[in-house]
C-alpha cells in the first residue's frame, strides 16, 4: 500500500485504543512540513474535544445541542418497538391469509435477504453518520432532497390512520373490563339474526356452510346479514364499535366514543415524546418486550383448541402455484417495507440520535431478524385461531372472517373470549396491541418532528415540546374523518394506498444515490469511521446491483397485478375512493423532483454544470460534531492522522 493511501486510511477516533490499523509513526515516512501540519491538526482536535467536554460538564446548553439516546439499549429496543408493530399481528397474517398461506413465506424471506436487510443497514448507517433527519440528510446530494419530503409525506399519512387503529385498541381495552365480554354473545342491541355464537347455533348444516364459503361471490352488503352467518365478534366489530355505514360515500356522524379514544391516543403519544428520545427511550423497554409474553401465552393456549392444527397447516403448507401470481410478490415486497419500516424515514431519524461509534451493523442484523421472526411467530398464533374458528363454523380455514384490518379485531377477540377468565386475557391482549401500536407511532411522530426541527434548528431545537404538541394536535384533527361511521373505509384505503409501491420507489432512489452517485467507496469509508471496519463485498453487491434489481422487478410485478381498491375483500370502492387512493400514492411521489428543480434553477452555469453541482455533497455534509468531522480529511480541510502520533502505549504524542 502506498504511503499516501496508508495515511489517508488512518483517521481514527482516539477512544478506540484497540483499533487494529494503528501503527507507529516511524512506519510511515513523512516530511518535516507534513509532520508540523499534522501535529497542528491534532492539537486543534484535542483542544476542541476538551472544550466540548468542559462545556458539557459545566452544564452549558444553548438549546441547539442535538440529543442522544441515554442508554445503550435505548436505540436497539426503539428500533425493535418501531419495526415490530401492529403489522406483525395484523398485516402479515392478513397477507398470508390473502395469498394462500405458506406460499407467501417464500417471497417474503427472499425480499428480506435481498431488499429489506440491505436497505435497513443502509438507513441506519446513513442516519447515524450525519445525525440528521430524513429531509436535512440529503445534503449528501441536494437534488434528491425531495426523497426526504416523500418519506415525511408517507409518515404523515400513516401517522394519521395508525393512531385511529390504536383508538380502536383502546376501546376494546376498556370494553374488556366487564364480567362478560360484549362480543361473546348474540343478545346485544347491535346483533342481527345472522349472528352465531358457536357451532351448535350455526347448526353446522350444509346450507350455512355453503353460503359462508361462497360469501365472497354473493355478498354485496356491508353487514353481510343476507347471505351468511356472522360470528358475534364480527358483528360487535362492525355494528357495535364502528357503526359501519353503507359505504365510502356515506361518512355518517362522528362516533363520539371513538373520538374520545383517539384523543386519548394522541395524548399518550404526546406525553411519551414530551422530552424526545430521552423519554421515548425509556418507554420502549416495556413496549418492545411485553408483547412477546402475551403472544407466547396465546400460542400455548390456542394451539390446543379444536381445529387449531388445521389453521397451522394452512399457514405452513405452501401453494407454489401462487408464486406465479405477480400480486403475491408485490405484497411480499411491500410487506417488507411495512415490517422493517425502511424508506419511511423513521430509521434514519432514530439512528440520527445515536452515538457516532454505535455498531449499526450489529443493530441492523438483530432488529431485522427479530422483526421478521416476530411476524412469522405471530402468524402461528392467528392461524391457530383461524383454524379453531373454522372448526366452530364448519367451514374451510380460507373462508373464515374478513380479509382486512378487522382481522385483528374479529379473530383475536374470538380467541381470548374462550380463555379462562377471559376479561383478564382480553385486557392483557389489547394492552399488548396498544404497546405495539404506540411503539411504532412514537417513531413515526418523532420522524416528523425531527424533520421539522432539523430544517430550522436555530429556532426550533429548544422548542421541541411545542413542535411535538402542535403535530399531535393537527394530526388529531386530521384523524376525525376516520372515526365517523364511514371512517373505517378511509382507514382501509389509507392502509392500502398511502404507503404502497411508493416505498419501493423511495428505496430504489436511496440505493442509486448512495451506491452510484455518492459512491460505495465513500459510504464504506463513512461506515469505517463509525464502527472501525468496512462492510464486506456482499453489501457492495446488494447496494449497487441486487437490491435495485429486486426492487425494479417487484415494482413491475406490483404494477402488473394492481387491482381496484376493495374493502374487506368484497366491497369495491366507488370512483371517488379509487381516485383518493391514487391521489395519496402520487402525493408522496410528486414531491420527489420538486426540490431538485429548485436547486437546479438556483445554481449557476450551464444546465449540465448545474445538475452536476447539485448532485455533489454540500460543504455541510458529514458528521454533526466537529470532533468527528476531524477524523477524515474529506470532512476537515486538514485531516488528523492519529496513528502517526501515538506512543508505544497508544497514548497521543503531540510534543
Amino acid at each position: 500500500m502506498a504511503d499516501k493511501e496508508k495515511r489517508q486510511g488512518l483517521y481514527l477516533d482516539p477512544s478506540r485504543a484497540s483499533y487494529n490499523l494503528a501503527v507507529n509513526r516511524s512506519q510511515i515516512p513523512m516530511g518535516p512540513k507534513e509532520k508540523r501540519q499534522a501535529r497542528r491538526n491534532f492539537v486543534h482536535y484535542v483542544r476542541t474535544k476538551s472544550r466540548l467536554r468542559a462545556a458539557k460538564e459545566a452544564g452549558e446548553d444553548n438549546g441547539e445541542e442535538r440529543p442522544e439516546w441515554t442508554g445503550k439499549l435505548d436505540f436497539l429496543l426503539s428500533c425493535i418497538s418501531y419495526a415490530v408493530g401492529l403489522g406483525n399481528v395484523w398485516r402479515f397474517p392478513y397477507l398470508c391469509y390473502k395469498n394462500g398461506g405458506g406460499a407467501f413465506l417464500v417471497p417474503y424471506i427472499f425480499m428480506l435477504a435481498f431488499a429489506g436487510l440491505p436497505l435497513f443497514y443502509l438507513e441506519l448507517a446513513f442516519g447515524q453518520f450525519s445525525s440528521l433527519g430524513p429531509v436535512s440528510i440529503w445534503r449528501i446530494s441536494p437534488i434528491f432532497k425531495g426523497v426526504g419530503y416523500a418519506m415525511v409525506a408517507i409518515s404523515m399519512m400513516v401517522g394519521i390512520y395508525y393512531n385511529v387503529v390504536i383508538a380502536y385498541t383502546l376501546y376494546y381495552l376498556f370494553a374488556s373490563f366487564t364480567a362478560t365480554l360484549p362480543w361473546l354473545t348474540c343478545n346485544n342491541p347491535w346483533n342481527t339474526d345472522a349472528c352465531i355464537q358457536d357451532r351448535s347455533v350455526a347448526g353446522g348444516n350444509a346450507t350455512n356452510s355453503s353460503l359462508f364459503a361462497n360469501s365472497s361471490l354473493l355478498n354485496t352488503t356491508v353487514n353481510h346479514t343476507a347471505t351468511r352467518p356472522v360470528s358475534a365478534s364480527e358483528e360487535y366489530w362492525r355494528n357495535g364499535v364502528l357503526q359501519l355505514s353503507e359505504g365510502f360515500d356515506y361518512p355518517g356522524e362522528v362516533v363520539w366514543y371513538l373520538c374520545l379514544c383517539l384523543l386519548l391516543a394522541w395524548l399518550l403519544v404526546f406525553f411519551c415524546l414530551i422530552k424526545g428520545v430521552q423519554s421515548a427511550g425509556k418507554v420502549v423497554y416495556f413496549t418492545s418486550t411485553f408483547p412477546y409474553i402475551v403472544l407466547t401465552i396465546l400460542l400455548i393456549r390456542c394451539s390446543i383448541m379444536d381445529g387449531a392444527i388445521d389453521g397451522i397447516k394452512f399457514y405452513v403448507t405452501p401453494d407454489f402455484s401462487r408464486l406465479q401470481d405477480a400480486e403475491v410478490w408485490g405484497d411480499a415486497g411491500i410487506q417488507i417495507f411495512f415490517s422493517l419500516s425502511v424508506a419511511w424515514g423513521g430509521l434514519i431519524s432514530m439512528a440520527s440520535y445515536n452515538k457516532f461509534s454505535q455498531n449499526c451493523y450489529r443493530d441492523s442484523i438483530i432488529v431485522s431478524v427479530t422483526n421478521c421472526a416476530t411476524s412469522i411467530y405471530a402468524g402461528f398464533v392467528i392461524f391457530s385461531i383461524l383454524g379453531f374458528m373454522a372448526n366452530e363454523m364448519g367451514v374451510d380455514v380460507k373462508d373464515v372472517a374478513d380479509k382486512g384490518s378487522g382481522l385483528a379485531f374479529v379473530t383475536y377477540p374470538e380467541a381470548v373470549a374462550r380463555l379462562p377468565i377471559s376479561p383478564l386475557w382480553s385486557a392483557l391482549f389489547f394492552f399488548m396491541l396498544l404497546s405495539l401500536g404506540l411503539g411504532t407511532q412514537f417513531a413515526i411522530i418523532q420522524t416528523i418532528v425531527t424533520s421539522i426541527i432539523d430544517e430550522f434548528p436555530e429556532r426550533l431545537m429548544s422548542k421541541r415540546m411545542l413542535v411535538t404538541g402542535l403535530v399531535c394536535l393537527v394530526f388529531f384533527l386530521l384523524g376525525i374523518p376516520c372515526i365517523t361511521q364511514g371512517g373505517n373505509y378511509m382507514v382501509e384505503l389509507m392502509n392500502d394506498w398511502s404507503a404502497g409501491f411508493s416505498l419501493m420507489i423511495i428505496g430504489l432512489v436511496e440505493c442509486i444515490v448512495i451506491a452510484w452517485i455518492y459512491g460505495t467507496e465513500n459510504f464504506f469509508r463513512d461506515i469505517e469511521m463509525m464502527i472501525g471496519f468496512r462492510p464486506n463485498r456482499w453489501w457492495w453487491l446488494c447496494w449497487k446491483f441486487l437490491t435495485p434489481a429486486v426492487l425494479l422487478a417487484i415494482l413491475l410485478f406490483y404494477l402488473i397485478g394492481i387491482k381496484p381498491a376493495i374493502y374487506g375483500g368484497r366491497l369495491e370502492f366507488p370512483t371517488s375512493g379509487q381516485a383518493l387512493g391514487w391521489l395519496m400514492t402520487l402525493t408522496s411521489l410528486v414531491v420527489i423532483p420538486l426540490p431538485g428543480i429548485y436547486y437546479i434553477c438556483k445554481a449557476e452555469g450551464t444546465f449540465m454544470e448545474r445538475v452536476r453541482s447539485v448532485m455533489k455533497p454540500m460543504p455541510e455534509w458529514g458528521p454533526h460534531l466537529e470532533e468527528n468531522r476531524a477524523l477524515d480529511e474529506r470532512y476537515c480541510k486538514k485531516g488528523i492522522p492519529l496513528a502517526d502520533y501515538r506512543d508505544a502505549d497508544n497514548t497521543p504524542n503531540i510534543a
